[in-house]
């Protein structure tokens, strides 16, 4: 990238840490962002396949739970908007409400398909959190039928939100070259291992 875009485009905190990272070393600070360019990239394709498998084996499960192939447009006025959701806003409900104005706007038919994929990494996460969970009878735990013993809700929800919040960083190009002002490429490994 240019210096003259670079400094057009990108904030002075956001370059600032490839820049104290590398001893102010203009060269090097360049080097550094684009080689964290390219190792967000690398993990890009793993992350997308990840939520896809995800929200496809979800949809799976649901379906078969509720007998109803389009269970995510009829659950709209099923357990999402049970009254214990109220503290939530009706969180899976206003996303589907959401996509299906999307839709209307740009006259594309509803479908089962459309909603599923339009819903985000988090919708399918929230699926994990104890007010959902427990509406659909702990259905979203089958997902992971080789899952090891002592994995629960709990400690699942923990690894897809990491998941979720590392793949938000990699989506928005953050530093995942760091730990601290230091450079070190351990932080998206150690991540990965850990889910």
């Amino acid at each position: 990238m240019k210096i003259e875009l670079r400094n057009k485009y990108l904030s002075r905190p956001r370059y600032n840490r490839y820049l104290i990272a590398t001893a102010n070393n203009k060269i090097k600070a360049k080097r550094l962002y684009n080689a964290n360019i390219r190792l967000a990239q690398a993990f890009h394709p793993l992350l997308s396949q990840f939520e896809v498998v995800l929200r496809n084996k979800l949809n799976i499960v649901l379906t078969s739970h509720f007998n109803d192939p389009d269970w995510i447009i009829t659950q709209k006025n099923g357990f999402m908007r049970h009254q214990s959701l109220r503290n939530s806003h009706y969180f899976l409900k206003t996303c589907i409400q959401k996509s299906e104005h999307k839709l209307n706007r740009r006259g594309i038919p509803i479908t089962n398909g459309k909603i599923i994929s339009d819903q985000t990494f988090g919708f399918w996460l929230a699926f994990f959190l104890p007010h959902h969970y427990t509406l659909v009878n702990g259905q979203p735990i089958h997902v992971f039928i080789h899952k090891p013993a002592l994995e629960n809700r709990a400690s699942i929800y923990d690894k897809l939100d990491k998941i979720k919040n590392f793949r938000n960083r990699v989506n928005h190009c953050e530093p995942i070259c760091f730990s601290g002002h230091n450079i070190d490429c351990s932080y998206p490994a150690y991540e990965l291992q850990v889910c």
